[in-house]
């Protein structure tokens, strides 16, 4: 049957809604690859119930690729249920059960007028080519050093077995947390290894937190814009999120001043160094302001250092740390290894108060007893070795390369880096226009964008949008802006 024939009977293939675009280097099979995006677009209904999908020499035609691979894609898909084959006639999206109706409302769900935190965090873990995700948080793979992480893994697997058998301590792996004082000190915060908890990344730390200090009704500060995915963590536990206006040299410190007077939050939760998302870091005139602030109205800080070793911390770019300042008083400090060595290594870490330690490593006791030991020994063999420097500075070396490269290409397809900084992995554009809009047409094109509403506890509609300058490589990633943009 001729395509014009196909446009009169209503079955067109689905051509234009399978993957444009498939990567021999992303680690995943061509038929994996192919398998996830024709799932993922029946998810979320791009691929409605009935659609006729390109016939097998269609598909391998057009994507470059063997008809093996295509058959073996489209078995797995009929095997579970996204697709028939009907005889004679290709293959076609299943009508969906019952058991999937609510997987298909949710779907709806994630079109951009409903964008929520959960459809972001649930497209990151679509395994789209890292290229094609400049909306994620994370370093490509290709940017990391799996050796490294799995040099680790093999060296304790050859110590004493019986050691990894057991539960950990509680506090954490002893070693690693004074490995973590000696880092500590070099950002001139002192803190001895009883002051330290370690936990499964900086997530599993501000639940901690705010477990222990709030109780529903009472209310936490943020950043605005900040780190999404804690605002709907707070609210689970019933605190009200208020967020604080970001300035390019931190917090708005009249505002910060007023709603303090007026909210008495427990706690401000801050990124003081390479902010996400703006990348931008705090003065050592608004450190000391913000400090003096809390002291007067009698909030704790917590301060989230997850991005501290993207920045080079030289006489140029210096980085104020408050629990510098306040050597971990009324200041907790945050820190972790997953944005810098693997996302899957979730080792994270709390330092303060030794008392405050005890007891936020009784709190962690009852909801996990312990972290994974063995995730720290890695960790610590990578530090104690020396071989961590290094290799965040090839990392920071990597970001340098392209930033400048980025911001250029950005700004001549008409978007507005007008917050870009010299360190960090983000980029807070402004793109004049609702980028939930531009998300949803993004996501037709199997590109993941971070809109600008999602980094406000508001969720209000933003022009702004965040940009991870590692995972820009992809021409068609550029050429998709650059044709919303310009129109």
């Amino acid at each position: 049957m001729t395509n014009t024939a196909l446009r009169k009977n209503g079955a067109r293939p689905a051509l234009a809604s399978v993957p444009q675009v498939l990567s021999r280097d992303s680690g995943q099979s061509l038929v994996e690859q192919i398998v996830r995006s024709v799932q993922a677009r029946i998810d979320d209904r791009l691929l409605r119930s009935g659609t006729r999908m390109p016939s097998i020499r269609q598909f391998a035609d057009l994507h470059g690729v063997s008809r093996f691979t295509v058959v073996e894609a489209y078995d797995r898909l009929v095997a579970q249920g996204f697709l028939e084959s009907r005889r004679g006639s290709g293959f076609y999206v299943r009508e969906r059960s019952s058991m999937t109706a609510a997987t298909d409302r949710q779907a709806a769900d994630s079109k951009p007028q409903q964008i929520d935190v959960v459809w972001l965090v649930r497209n990151m873990f679509r395994q789209y080519p890292a290229e094609k995700m400049p909306g994620s948080g994370l370093l490509p793979n290709s940017w990391l050093d799996g050796e490294l992480v799995a040099n680790g893994l093999r060296a304790i697997s050859r110590q004493n077995q019986n050691l990894l058998l057991g539960y950990g301590n509680p506090q954490g792996f002893l070693p690693l947390r004074q490995q973590l004082q000696l880092k500590l000190a070099e950002m001139e915060i002192a803190a001895a290894p009883g002051q330290f908890v370690t936990t499964s990344g900086v997530t599993h730390a501000l639940d901690l937190i705010a477990r222990h200090f709030t109780q529903p009704g009472d209310t936490i500060f943020v950043d605005d814009p900040a780190w999404f995915l804690m605002f709907g963590s707070f609210a689970t536990l019933g605190a009200k999120v208020v967020g604080i206006p970001r300035l390019p040299d931190g917090p708005d410190i009249a505002k910060l001043a007023e709603l303090a007077a007026v909210h008495k939050p427990k706690l401000f939760v801050i990124n003081s160094v390479l902010h996400n998302p703006t990348s931008t870091s705090l003065s050592a005139a608004k450190a000391f302001q913000v400090l003096k602030i809390a002291e007067q109205h009698g909030f704790t800080i917590v301060e989230d250092d997850i991005y501290c070793d993207m920045h080079p911390g030289s006489a140029i770019q210096p980085a104020t740390r408050i629990a510098a300042l306040d050597q971990l008083n009324r200041v907790i400090y945050l820190g972790g290894f997953s944005k810098t060595l693997a996302a899957n290594l979730r080792v994270g870490f709390i330092a303060t108060s030794e008392e405050l330690a005890k007891q936020l490593s009784d709190r962690k006791m009852l909801s996990a007893l312990t972290t994974t030991e063995i995730g720290e020994r890695v960790v610590y063999k990578i530090l104690s070795e020396g071989h961590y420097r290094k290799h965040v500075e090839r990392l920071r070396g990597k970001l340098d390369h392209v930033r400048d490269k980025t911001v250029k290409q950005l700004e001549r397809i008409g978007l507005n880096a007008d917050l870009a900084t010299p360190a960090g992995m983000f980029l807070w554009l402004d793109t004049g226009r609702d980028t939930n809009v531009l998300t949803e047409k993004a996501m037709e094109q199997d590109i993941l964008l971070a809109p600008g509403s999602l980094f406000s506890p508001s969720q209000l509609p933003s022009t702004r949008m965040r940009v991870n300058i590692a995972n820009m490589a992809d021409p068609g990633v550029l050429r998709f802006l650059e044709r919303e943009i310009r129109g």
